[in-house]
């Protein structure tokens, strides 16, 4: 498993709209200038967030980006999953019911249905108010040593 370029912003893109949150709209030139990522991909990554519904937008100069729920209410796995897809380890486990032909008789099978649930599980036990947390905690941390 590997998460692509897109997926990794996306979730960056979701931390920095948790952790600016004053109830105001972000601008992505904000956004861009902390994350060192380029506006331009940044705007191919908050539409699709936004038609997914997880950020509010308003164009114009007071114009930008807000998270549609509290952090709370994002799991990590759900921004990913979003953004990249399912996290199968295998093709045969990407289609809610397994359409292999050797399904029956697949010696590994079970193996990969339990990875692929504990990828999911692990994912799915974060939210994002706790990456923010575990954050604001690492930094702290690293200006008191």
């Amino acid at each position: 498993m590997k998460v692509s370029t897109k997926g990794r912003y996306a979730l960056r893109l979701m931390i920095d709209l948790a952790e600016h949150n004053t109830g105001e709209h972000i601008s992505l030139k904000d956004i861009s200038s902390r994350q060192n990522v380029s506006i331009k991909y940044l705007e191919q990554i908050v539409s699709q967030l936004s038609k997914a519904g997880y950020l509010n937008s308003v164009r114009g100069p007071q114009g930008g980006y807000k998270l549609a729920k509290k952090p709370k209410e994002y799991t990590i796995g759900e921004i990913l999953r979003m953004s990249e897809g399912k996290f199968a380890p295998t093709a045969c486990l990407l289609d809610e019911e397994n359409q292999c032909d050797k399904y029956d008789e697949c010696a590994t099978i079970t193996f990969w249905e339990g990875l692929y649930k504990v990828i999911n599980e692990y994912l799915d036990s974060y939210t994002l108010e706790d990456i923010v947390q575990q954050h604001k905690e690492k930094v702290a941390w690293n200006y008191n040593i």
